[in-house]
């Protein structure tokens, strides 16, 4: 690849207990060899918390990290970070690359969670105060999404307790069973949601790298858009990193060695023009 690399990841969830990441220096191999790094979304979860200097201390921790690591960083929101950046989506190699962490695919922002119906007349609602057209226009969208994320406190993702984490885990997630449904439909929902997105706002895009729905993967769909789902450090599944450079898109899985979170065997790689 050529002289300038941008490596994106997302779904960190940094300080949950799912989470891989237990210090961010397990991250810092990741930066080695980039230009430009991204973390697209859900980097840490700065929702409100019943401990607020808690949440104030992960976030400064964050930002700290990666303001020394010596490599320039771009925080794209999620769901949980709503209000990390000012940044929601990014766009590389003349607009034919769009980046974004992918709540937006649906009205419910994650149609798994036990409040879905709830979410999704907040959303509703967000997007029908927008001035005109706004709502119509990616930038729009993304805004009411924050917005709404914003309000939804934090629920398993507090617990210090282990048991009690596992236990609200399940409450917010899977149970009642049915609920694993929801989740399936997103996964298989998820890629041409994200190629209709890419083809409604960036008319220019040949490839779409979302992250938010956990399930990494490369999708060619009918549109002829590429779906990148870098996926997530969270247990028990897995992490990938698209890399943008010299013309074209590597997509690499991430790898653990001795603690520390690698680059690692390249799965699909395109020609971005």
């Amino acid at each position: 690849m050529g002289a300038n690399l941008i490596r994106i990841v997302s779904d960190v969830h940094y300080a949950d207990r799912s989470s891989r990441v237990r210090s961010l220096a397990q991250l810092r191999p990741l930066l080695e060899g980039a230009t430009s790094f991204v973390l697209n979304g859900d980097t840490l979860d700065s929702r409100p918390d019943r401990d607020p200097q808690r949440t104030a201390d992960r976030r400064r921790e964050v930002l700290g990290f990666f303001a020394s690591a010596g490599t320039p960083v771009t925080f794209l929101t999620g769901n949980h970070d709503p209000d990390l950046s000012g940044q929601n989506a990014v766009e590389f190699e003349a607009g034919r690359v769009l980046v974004t962490h992918g709540d937006v695919l649906f009205d419910t922002i994650v149609p798994w969670a036990k409040d879905a119906a709830a979410i999704r007349q907040k959303v509703l609602a967000a997007l029908a105060a927008l001035p005109e057209d706004a709502g119509s226009r990616l930038d729009g969208r993304l805004a009411a999404f924050r917005s709404v994320a914003a309000t939804i406190p934090q629920r398993h993702q507090s617990e210090p307790d282990p048991l009690r984490y596992a236990l609200r885990l399940a409450g917010d997630t899977v149970w009642p069973p049915y609920r694993a449904f929801s989740i399936l439909r997103a996964w298989r929902e998820a890629p041409g949601r994200a190629a209709a997105l890419a083809r409604k706002h960036s008319p220019r895009a040949k490839f779409i790298i979302i992250g938010h729905t956990h399930r990494s993967g490369v999708w060619q769909t009918a549109s002829g858009i590429v779906v990148i789902n870098t996926g997530s450090f969270c247990r028990p599944f897995g992490a990938m990193a698209a890399e943008i450079s010299g013309g074209r898109i590597r997509i690499r899985r991430i790898e653990s060695r001795r603690g520390e979170f690698h680059p690692g065997a390249t799965v699909a790689e395109f020609a971005t023009s």
